[in-house]
């Protein structure tokens, strides 16, 4: 079906004879062939938005109907791949057109050519349903991909299944349903705005570990929970994002730069490849997926990027893994939905973004969890989904934050004075909460220390008590305080400059086990505990601040994590006599 285009605002072309399409068809616009997506329908006149630049279109210029939705390929070779918003691979394009994309470029998102080694998990005349496993394909070294039975696929029995080296379009089995035959490849098509269907959510009670102490230990995420890490302008916000897709104990990682400046997702394209992943010890590009939609390149494609990104995710869930998914950031991304409003003259809501701001957000958020995945057999799979938020100014009062806040479960707020007193991750500690600690309070309780929560917050009630006396400081100066209040204040100072600090860019301190993390702050509190019943046997504050512990204490997030150990029993123990030694005095 063919229609023509009748005018061109930017990203938003409005195309008139469109009889019978469909909301949301993709469609491919003027002579180019440029991709697009139908988003307003009234009578034969359909509004879309284009994916790529629209400069030198004009009206008169066709526009063919494919009569399907925006959709993803899925099958192996997804891993290591880098793509644009709708899912196009970056290194292809150059291959085809050099160093800028040209436009109505079409790239196939699965290598077509290449054979994969196909083994077959089911045998003949067994009964498989949508979401069954029928066989494996080494993707990369790490992670073996699952070709499964198509969700709409209710109920059938394998009449035939082959083994051996086969491309994704190649026929793999048949499946006898009750509507007929059905002929499986290992290349499905999911349209990316719609769910990808799973039996029942689970609660999020297992924690994702990230090796970075604050997110850890003082702010847990959950599998399956949403995060949010908003912060301005050099704030850390992106390096953040960087040490969680690097550390984190998820299985799959789908790193999305939707509208960030190109210089940021370069870094991310040269250091990923380069990572060990700490599990393996394989680069961690075998197990990432990169979407790159920079803020140079079209608003309209920043839109779609993240659908793109979290329909890849729910696939890899579905064969059983665990996926953590960056999006940075999405007030970019609420910024391309703004633009693509304003063209088409929709009212405004607050500072002029669209009023279903909200409930694209929701939606956006709504696809993460810890699920039971379809199939026969009880799989769990899990998506937890971190994005980025950069309110302008660093304000948090902006629509973006507010409504992210209102749906995340988990806020990582960044603080513009941490980050210029160089307190790296710069996380505001009396601003941030996680709303998933009594979820995953048994989990740490049972593998790692039964006074967990109980130590979390002992060290949370000694920096708010420190915030307190910041203020009697201001007017009097720390000497003129009581020696317990003192005593407050260096136990704080340990707390927030020795655990709460930690360097993204040190080969020890860059990522720091759960069981590590716990012991360090159990040190830590118990030195505070011996400074105070030293100071109420009347030991001297100042002879407190002379201790040699304190620097075995500082020392203790740089100590190899193959001898943390042994050193941690050694300081303790030292600690315990030094101090005990002043109170002997």
């Amino acid at each position: 079906m063919k229609g023509k285009i009748v005018s061109v605002a930017g990203p938003v072309v409005k195309a008139k004879g469109m009889k019978g399409a469909k909301m949301y068809d993709l469609v491919k616009v003027g002579e180019e062939e440029l991709i697009g997506e139908i988003i307003e329908l009234k009578e034969d006149v359909a509004t879309i938005q284009v994916y790529e630049d629209t400069t030198g279109l004009k009206p008169g210029e066709p526009v063919i109907n494919t009569g399907m939705p925006l959709a993803v390929e899925l099958g192996p070779g997804l891993l290591a791949s880098i793509y644009d918003g709708i899912q196009r691979p970056l290194p292809k394009i150059m291959e085809k057109a050099g160093e800028f994309i040209t436009r109505g470029m079409e790239v196939e998102a699965v290598n077509r050519r290449k054979k994969w080694e196909f083994v077959p998990v089911v045998k003949e005349k067994e009964k498989v349903k949508g979401g069954d496993v029928i066989g494996v394909v080494k993707e990369t070294p790490i992670i073996e991909h699952r070709i499964m039975v198509p969700p709409d696929i209710e109920e059938g029995v394998v009449e035939s299944i082959e083994e051996g080296k086969f491309k994704v379009e190649d026929v793999i089995a048949t499946i006898k349903t009750k509507d007929g035959k059905k002929e499986l490849t290992m290349l499905q098509k999911w349209p990316v705005r719609k769910q990808r269907p799973f039996k029942e959510k689970l609660p999020p009670t297992v924690p994702l570990i990230t090796g970075q102490r604050v997110f850890d230990t003082f702010f847990p995420m959950a599998k399956g929970g949403t995060g949010a890490i908003p912060g301005g302008f050099g704030t850390g916000k992106t390096v953040s994002q960087h040490q969680l897709a690097r550390w984190s104990d998820a299985d799959i990682v789908v790193y999305i730069g939707c509208g960030e400046r190109g210089n940021e997702m370069t870094e991310v394209l040269r250091d990923f490849p380069k990572l060990k992943d700490p599990k393996t010890g394989h680069p961690l590009m075998e197990r990432t997926i990169l979407i790159a939609n920079t803020s140079n390149m079209p608003v309209a494609a920043r839109e779609a990027s993240i659908y793109t990104g979290i329909t890849l995710a729910e696939y890899y869930r579905d064969m059983g893994y665990d996926v953590a998914l960056m999006a940075d950031s999405t007030s970019r991304w609420a910024e391309a939905l703004r633009e693509i409003s304003g063209r088409l003259e929709e009212m405004p809501g607050e500072e002029g973004y669209p009023a279903y701001l909200a409930s694209r957000l929701a939606e956006f958020y709504e696809r993460a969890g810890r699920v039971k995945v379809l199939g026969s057999k009880d799989k769990e799979g899990s998506i937890s989904i971190v994005g980025a938020v950069s309110p302008p100014g660093g304000d948090f009062s902006e629509p973006v934050t507010q409504n992210t806040l209102r749906i995340v479960k988990v806020f990582w707020a960044l603080d513009s004075d941490l980050a210029d007193r160089r307190h790296f991750p710069a996380v505001n500690w009396l601003r941030s909460y996680s709303l998933y600690l009594d979820r995953v309070k048994e989990w740490w309780e049972k593998n790692v220390g039964k006074d967990w929560l109980e130590l979390r917050n002992e060290a949370m009630a000694l920096l708010q008590k420190e915030d307190e006396l910041q203020e009697i400081i201001r007017l009097v100066g720390p000497d003129a305080l009581p020696p317990l209040d003192r005593v407050v204040l260096e136990g704080a100072r340990i707390i927030r400059e020795d655990f709460l600090q930690q360097n993204a860019y040190h080969e020890v301190d860059t990522y720091c086990p759960h069981k590590k993390q716990y012991e360090m702050l159990r040190i830590m509190l118990k030195f505070y505990h011996l400074m105070r019943e030293a100071v109420e046997k009347g030991v001297d504050f100042e002879k407190l601040k002379e201790l040699k512990s304190k620097e075995a204490i500082a020392r203790m997030a740089t100590t190899p994590n193959e001898e943390w150990e042994e050193r941690f029993k050694q300081i303790e123990k030292e600690m315990e006599e030094e101090i005990k030694r002043l109170m002997r005095g």
